[in-house]
């Protein structure tokens, strides 16, 4: 049974998007097309974050408060070519903002826990070999006793 779930979408704030030669249309909320000939493997594409630095960044987070107790579904929402050609990095961080851990989520689905003295995370789409892909949404889906 699951519990809560967020569904996090591509905003057009461009400083935590990788801009350089890529071509990027917001067809709709849900729909980016995203196209870069040249970007190499490896390149974090856009990152979306728990907590933020509102004075310098001028966003809120976009990624809902999760607890260390708790394990959670992660399922990416995007048409890639060729299929496998993006990843999701989740990177955990403590108070001080030191990393704390991070989950390389592959096959755009994982189940995750987050370690126990996380305080805030992040989620990077990471270029594993693509160079067009068509972005929907990212979901996050509580899990309960028994999954």
């Amino acid at each position: 049974m699951a519990g809560e779930s967020w569904k996090i979408y591509w905003n057009e704030y461009a400083k935590e998007t990788f801009i350089y030669g890529s071509e990027i249309s917001f067809h709709a909320k849900d729909d980016i097309e995203f196209k870069n000939e040249l970007m190499s493997p490896g390149v974090v594409i856009k990152r979306w974050f728990s907590k933020v630095n509102y004075q310098m960044m001028r966003i809120e987070p976009s990624l809902p408060m999760i607890d260390g107790e708790g394990r959670y579904h992660i399922c990416l929402d995007a048409a890639a070519k060729p299929s496998g050609g993006l990843l999701l990095k989740l990177v955990f961080y403590d108070r001080y903002d030191a990393e704390a851990g991070s989950q390389i989520v592959r096959d755009g689905e994982a189940v995750f826990q987050c370690p126990i003295k996380t305080f805030s995370y992040e989620v990077q789409l990471i270029n594993a070999g693509v160079t067009q892909f068509h972005f929907h949404s990212i979901t996050i889906t509580e899990l309960t006793d028994g999954e």
